[in-house]
């Protein structure tokens, strides 16, 4: 396998916890837990998200604005990701009471000691892409052989790798394996045949982007995308974790525990119903991304959770077998594979999210989003 280098990687990718995240605002006293609560009456939480402020947590987002962390009596205090911040990490030394983190990437955590449990799955679809340009004939995992093949790596090239092992393309000899940027200019300058890229955003931004050919932007005709759902390898992405020995142990973590899961759900409810509003709570929030952007965004995201036929959250032995199955079993292109074995102990439990969404039935509260139809977004150049 031939390995090239596009534009370089930035240093600040290298995983550390330089920046930990772990400020807590003014009026908080303890963690949950701790028996005490901040001035106003509230326990406080800290939520650590795995990026960037953006809609891809516009759940969360809207469950502090819209003020249904404070119904259920928490104050949470969503601390933003970034390149050097690893959430479950955070989470785990106990600088965060919970945390957004993928599964495998979570899990391979989890083996190395990290006492985290999966308590609601809120993506019930894998949102990663491998996108080519029409004219490479680029339609199977089969045809990425003696291609130039973008990926990121850390952790989010499994899906990539086990749908090229699965269509006899060896990732070692088969093809050249460009390091590509958490970007797309790798594809659209040619320096990458396929790239790797999440629906809810680097696809967008290609799409923001002007064909010269036309001098107008790209349209999605203009290219080929592999979804892995559809291939057989997708794995599952962001859930809510939390302390698995406070878990097990600290009975108001657990009430926490519940009320969070059951706030954060109808955060993502009113998203479903709300996409408008959510991209501009997002907006509002910080976000670098403009509102066309993030109103992509929010309607992708929601593409990734609804329908859920058995409830938002709850926790699929098949996708989740599905995912342990491939972090055992698929190398990456420096022999690793995500797991050594499979999960021990509490890796995941549908208690919490189960009562969440019994609360939330019995208030009327549609959780499965069985009717749920996608916007028609209209992107706009550079995402403004």
């Amino acid at each position: 396998m031939k390995r090239r280098l596009a534009g370089g990687l930035a240093a600040a990718l290298a995983v550390t916890l330089a920046l930990a995240a772990c400020s807590s605002s003014d009026d908080e006293t303890t963690t949950p837990g701790g028996g005490a609560s901040s001035a106003a009456g509230l326990t406080p939480v800290k939520l650590q998200l795995q990026w960037f402020t953006q809609a891809q947590f516009a759940g969360y987002i809207a469950a502090k604005e819209k003020g249904y962390y404070k119904d259920v009596g928490l104050d949470v205090s969503i601390l933003e990701g970034g390149t050097d911040i690893v959430p479950q990490t955070v989470l785990a030394q106990g600088k965060a009471d919970f945390a957004i983190a993928w599964v495998p990437k979570a899990l391979a955590s989890r083996e190395q000691g990290a006492a985290i449990t999966d308590i609601a799955q809120i993506f019930q679809r894998s949102g990663t892409l491998q996108v080519s340009f029409k004219d490479k004939n680029i339609t199977t995992p089969a045809d990425l052989k003696g291609k130039k093949v973008g990926d990121w790596g850390f952790g989010n090239e499994y899906e990539l790798f086990a749908a090229m092992t699965k269509a006899g393309v060896d990732p070692s000899k088969d093809i050249t394996l460009v390091q590509q940027q958490f970007d797309m200019k790798g594809l659209l300058s040619g320096d990458i045949d396929a790239a790797q890229a999440m629906s809810y955003n680097e696809y967008a931004q290609v799409l923001e982007a002007t064909n010269p050919a036309t001098g107008k932007l790209y349209q999605p005709s203009d290219f080929n995308t592999m979804n892995w759902n559809d291939v057989g390898t997708a794995m599952l992405q962001d859930a809510i974790w939390a302390n698995t020995d406070k878990l097990q142990g600290d009975k108001a973590y657990q009430d926490t525990a519940t009320k969070f899961v059951t706030a954060s759900i109808k955060g993502w409810i009113y998203c479903r119903d709300n996409p408008t509003d959510c991209r501009d709570l997002v907006v509002a929030a910080g976000s670098k991304l403009g509102k066309s952007h993030q109103f992509w965004q929010v309607n992708e995201i929601n593409k990734l959770i609804w329908p859920s036929p058995d409830g938002i959250g709850l926790i699929d032995k098949t996708k989740w077998d599905q995912t342990v199955t491939i972090a055992k079993g698929t190398k990456n292109a420096d022999g690793d594979t995500v797991l050594k074995g499979d999960p021990e102990g509490l890796a995941y439990t549908n208690d919490y999210v189960t009562k969440a969404l019994a609360d939330l039935k019995g208030q009327g509260v549609d959780v499965t989003g069985s009717g749920f139809k996608p916007e028609t977004v209209t992107l706009e150049a550079g995402g403004v």
